[in-house]
């Protein structure tokens, strides 16, 4: 069994059987590399990143994950740089999923790339679908986010906590609800109030 083999079931967007034997190995590979990279985490505070590495089709420098972590397969998964994923982080990489750089991941948040089939028969079948998930740089998941397949979230955005992001968002906005819907534009004024913040803490040290 090669990823090339599972790829070309999961990631074609049409349906498939998700108890295809192919499926089910692969599936059972990344259960036991979480659970081996978790134990030593939980254990022995242990951050053993190769695990990971071999296990995820790229990840880049300066990725902190958490303990609990679970995903799919793995070799769907890319991570780029700078990248901080919570506890609880559960990843359903069934097609592709992508982290950009500079992001941060709240705890207990899920990206969904599978779908179970809406006909009864079919899902009492194992079909399932699966669509790409895209999250861009400087991307902020807040607690308790959910991510649904096919989605896109913009450079720079927030979620706020609880909110399930069910279409694409755009970049450069805060967004939140259930469903995920954009509240305002993230502006130069933001950064102000930040800078007011420093400032302040400034004056509060002299």
């Amino acid at each position: 069994m090669s990823e090339d083999d599972v790829k070309q079931i999961t990631n074609t967007g049409l349906p498939y059987d998700d108890m295809d034997s192919k499926v089910v190995q692969a599936r059972n590979h990344a259960l036991r590399q979480c659970r081996r990279y978790n134990f030593l985490v939980n254990s022995e505070n242990h951050y053993k990143y190769p695990i990971l590495r071999a296990l995820f089709a790229s990840m880049g420098e300066n990725v902190y994950i958490e303990s609990n972590f679970q995903c799919e397969f793995g070799f769907n998964i890319s991570i780029g740089n700078n990248v901080y994923l919570n506890h609880d982080m559960i990843i359903l990489d069934c097609h592709e999923v992508t982290i950009g750089n500079d992001v941060y991941v709240g705890p207990r948040v899920g990206l969904y790339a599978a779908n179970h089939a809406e006909d009864p028969f079919e899902r009492a079948d194992h079909v399932v679908y699966a669509k790409p998930i895209h999250i861009g740089d400087k991307v902020w998941l807040g607690a308790g986010v959910h991510v649904l397949q096919g989605v896109t979230i913009g450079a720079n955005s927030i979620i706020g906590a609880g909110s399930v992001v069910t279409k694409d968002i755009p970049e450069n906005v805060i967004a939140a609800g259930n469903p995920c819907k954009v509240i305002r534009p993230i502006t130069y004024k933001d950064r102000e109030k930040n800078i007011k913040v420093q400032d302040s803490a400034l004056l509060m040290e002299r």
